[in-house]
């Protein structure tokens, strides 16, 4: 394992941590790498009836370490859309407890689980576009299917961001939770889903989150559109003035 990742057995339920508190843990292909082993180890045990994921430091994530893509190469070959596809096939179940900031895949993974909590003052956002960048994680596909176009166009082309409680109206998130209690909440409920049968637990999620190939097929298009970005004047632009503001 990662040392930004912390994996811990709490009964039926994988326990994941992000915990890179200094970065508000942004993820690095190490980080990735490690979640799709975590991943692994909890779809191949019978005794793994769930996943909670949270952040360390106050953060949920920042979302993809900035320096993958200064660094360059294809995002194709990126740790993280690897993530990204082994995450839409994942069988376990995944809750998720948000606070902080929950950018970029920090969002879209939401869009992933099963079920979310989150603070009041958590801070949701997908600015792509800010980056010259393009959706990832399925998101063009899921975002507008659950929130609806305009919803989508505000959150992805204009890249604004919701709080908690916002997310909880919209129906990203199933209940908005105060600070102190928000992880131990969602472990609750993670216990909660756990405890029920397995395999009809399972095929209900199968049933639920639908066709795993429209999931897969969207990622890869995005993937090509956001590889044909990435190496973009625009996106040369924007990285520049970012690592200029760095500098200051």
């Amino acid at each position: 394992m990662n040392e930004n990742i912390r994996v811990a057995r709490d009964g039926g339920v994988m326990n994941i941590a992000l915990a890179r508190a200094d970065k508000k843990n942004a993820l690095t292909g190490a980080m990735y790498l490690a979640l799709i082993d975590a991943f692994d180890e909890a779809d191949g045990s019978p005794d793994i009836r769930a996943i909670l994921i949270s952040g360390e430091g106050g953060n949920f994530t920042a979302g993809n370490d900035i320096g993958d893509f200064l660094g360059g190469g294809s995002f194709e070959d990126f740790p993280a859309l690897r993530f990204i596809r082994r995450l839409a096939i994942l069988d376990t179940p995944i809750i998720a407890a948000v606070e902080g900031n929950a950018i970029g895949v920090g969002t879209t993974m939401l869009f992933h689980c099963d079920l979310v909590y989150a603070t009041a003052d958590a801070r949701l956002q997908m600015p792509f576009v800010n980056l010259a960048l393009v959706p990832e994680a399925a998101s063009s596909l899921l975002v507008p299917r659950r929130l609806g176009p305009q919803k989508a166009a505000e959150l992805l082309m204009l890249g604004e961001a919701m709080d908690g409680r916002e997310a909880h109206r919209v129906g990203l998130v199933n209940a908005v939770v105060e600070h102190p209690s928000l992880k131990a909440y969602a472990m609750e409920r993670a216990q909660l889903l756990a405890s029920k049968p397995r395999n009809a637990v399972a095929t209900t999620r199968r049933l639920i989150r639908g066709d795993r190939d429209e999931l897969l097929e969207r990622i890869d298009l995005e993937a090509r559109e956001f590889n044909k970005a990435l190496h973009s004047q625009e996106a040369r632009e924007v990285f520049a003035a970012f690592l200029a503001k760095g500098k200051k």
